[in-house]
């Protein structure tokens, strides 16, 4: 009779022989139980009998304490021919449907990686599945290169082949969205934080936790000497990372205010070891497993536009909203940049813009030093706003990318323009301060900085409000005098949401006057990206449509495609209207009345930007 020890011990070999028995600290591997309260709640009632209340064990157990919500099991049948039933019904009796029915236990409050073996050494069957959380439907498990995963492998790569299925992906950002508003809460009600300190103490402590000693010994410090070690700890990564600043306090005066904040140093009957403990615990929990595989995600970026929600756009907090993650990502293909590509912002921001080209320009690497040579050399950046310089360069120090040419200061300042311009950028990508009064600068003098920053016959990308392109000025003039319009993209009307602001993207050729090239600009009506507002969310890919039409827009421009109601090829002027909407013919046969209400509300908006722009009480601003 076969002896389903034989099929144990073929799975514990292999572990051991990938490490997983290395380093207890970061792997721990259970046989039949678990020491995790809340694993073994959830399989109190797991039998396998579906008797009673008896509770149920697979055979390996796998956890890490680096990635909290993620569970790996095994479940080991000794004979090949009990591996999977044809409807994985019988948990009892086979490999598949027994972890899959352990998987459905635990999914409620884990993303389960179920693998379930069958067999002995010399005749063996491996079948691996994941299970989003919050779901009870399992998937194949697939690598991020998109090869399924057929044999057993190690179990940082087992997360990552996890943590790029989309569902769950989708899932994890939906959690730490949800965390974003809990630890708003937090800081509002027990540290009593102003909304533009929360910012700062998330970036601070992020930055801190990559300091590994600190990460392993700030639980060890009383509330009142946290402070000062979590400052030190933020002076000592920024100095590792040699930043382009005159001195180390121009990057950390922000977080200054942090580090003396009287409520975050006393201990108190809830929190005997501080408020700032608290806050390092729950970031070092449920954001540094995150942020340690999804390099594409602007996580500052994520929190800092969570805690803008509860200010109401009302200057309470950095008084800036952060330009959309999937609009940040359309740049980047826009563009189509690569790895050999250098790409500049002048107005960064929290990095958005740099994050996604980074992801986007490593895809097209083929070796680490070209990856390190992205990194190092091909992302620039500056930014004025101390606080907001502070959240961006941390945004790239997490991640180790580019930090070493983030610029804080004015990009017209002129020796911060002559730095930047002597890195010969090919790429710029901008969404400028949107001027609040008559006596700003205008948007297009933002953009024309980054043009002239760029290389000849570089691509220049910028989203503008609207007006910038209906109306005809002196900066539309001065632009085509030394540049080419390629493209202009009228935008949805809320991709701004809440601030209610109507824009477009143009596309613009540095260093090639307008006149000179003597040919018709591509005009776009992006209008519709399939983005709905959601409760508590904001706007968001509710049914996953976003990058069919992202794709399809992307496609168009590329090709300058023309089709009637969509887009339309014009030369222009700058006394022109760069907008579709001016030159595109209608095809009036296939109009519907829900065709002439969307018509009258973008109208109705189009005006009221435009009343909005003309005054001189604006308090929006909006950077990237």
């Amino acid at each position: 009779m076969a002896n389903e020890r034989i099929t144990e011990d073929l799975v514990e070999a292999r572990l051991r022989s990938l490490g997983y028995y290395d380093d207890e600290d970061s792997i721990v591997v259970e046989k039949q139980q678990s020491a995790v309260e809340a694993i073994r709640k959830a399989l109190s009632r797991a039998s396998k009998s579906g008797k009673g209340r008896a509770a149920g064990y697979p055979e390996f157990i796998i956890t890490s304490p680096s990635t909290p919500d993620m569970v790996v099991l095994v479940e080991c049948k000794a004979d090949v021919r009990h591996h999977q039933s044809d409807a994985r019904d019988l948990p009892k009796d086979y490999a598949v449907d027994g972890v899959l029915h352990y998987a459905r236990h635990l999914s409620p409050n884990y993303t389960v990686i179920s693998i379930a073996v069958s067999g002995t050494p010399q005749t063996n069957a491996w079948s691996f599945f994941v299970t989003p959380k919050g779901s009870n439907l399992e998937h194949d498990l697939v690598s991020p290169t998109g090869a399924p995963v057929t044999t057993m492998i190690g179990l940082g790569d087992l997360i990552a082949a996890a943590s790029f299925d989309p569902r769950v992906q989708r899932q994890r950002e939906r959690d730490l969205l949800s965390f974003a508003m809990e630890m708003h809460v937090f800081m509002r009600d027990e540290a009593e934080l102003e909304e533009k300190e929360k910012p700062l103490a998330v970036a601070g402590s992020l930055i801190a936790l990559k300091d590994q000693v600190f990460a392993r010994t700030y639980d060890e410090y009383p509330a009142v000497d946290l402070p000062e070690y979590w400052i030190q700890s933020i002076k000592k990564v920024i100095r590792a990372a040699r930043l382009p600043v005159d001195k180390l306090d121009n990057m950390t005066q922000p977080f200054t205010g942090i580090q003396v904040h009287p409520e975050l140093r006393k201990p108190t009957k809830g929190y005997p070891k501080g408020l700032l403990n608290e806050i390092v615990t729950m970031l070092a929990e449920k954001v540094m497993p995150f942020i340690t595989v999804y390099h594409d995600f602007d996580v500052v970026g994520a929190f800092y536009g969570e805690f803008l929600k509860y200010t109401g756009g009302d200057g309470k907090g950095l008084g800036i909203v952060l330009t959309p993650r999937h609009v940040t990502e359309l740049f980047g293909l826009i563009a189509n940049v690569g790895k050999d590509d250098k790409v500049l912002d002048i107005c960064a921001g929290t990095g958005g813009f740099l994050i996604s080209s980074m992801v986007q320009m490593i895809r097209t690497a083929t070796t680490e030093a070209e990856v390190a040579d992205i990194k190092k050399n091909r992302l620039i950046g500056v930014e004025q706003n101390p606080s907001m310089y502070a959240l961006g360069a941390s945004n790239m120090i997490l991640r180790g990318d580019g930090k070493a040419n983030l610029y804080q200061g004015s990009c017209f300042d002129t020796a911060i323009a002559r730095g930047i311009k002597a890195h010969r950028a090919n790429v710029g990508m901008v969404n400028p301060p949107y001027a609040k009064t008559k006596e700003d600068l205008h948007e297009l003098r933002f953009v024309e900085q980054m043009l002239d920053s760029l290389e000849k016959g570089g691509t220049g990308i910028a989203i503008v409000p609207i007006s910038c392109a209906t109306a005809p000025s002196t900066h539309k003039r001065n632009l085509l005098k030394k540049h080419t319009l390629e493209a202009v993209m009228s935008m949805p009307p809320e991709v701004f949401h809440p601030v209610g602001v109507i824009t477009c993207i143009m596309v613009f050729s540095a260093g090639v006057p307008h006149a000179a090239t003597d040919r018709k600009s591509w005009f776009g009506y992006w209008r519709e990206d399939s983005f709905v507002k959601v409760k508590n969310l904001g706007r968001v890919d509710k049914h996953h449509t976003w990058t069919q039409v992202r794709d399809r827009w992307v496609e168009a421009f590329r090709n300058r495609e023309v089709v009637p109601g969509e887009s339309v090829m014009r030369k222009v002027t700058a006394e022109d209207e760069w907008v579709a909407e001016a030159y595109m013919e209608t095809d009036y046969s296939a109009l519907d009345l829900a065709d002439f209400e969307r018509v009258l509300l973008d109208y109705a908006m189009f005006s009221l930007s435009s009343t909005i722009d003309d005054g001189d009480d604006v308090e929006t601003e909006l950077e990237e």
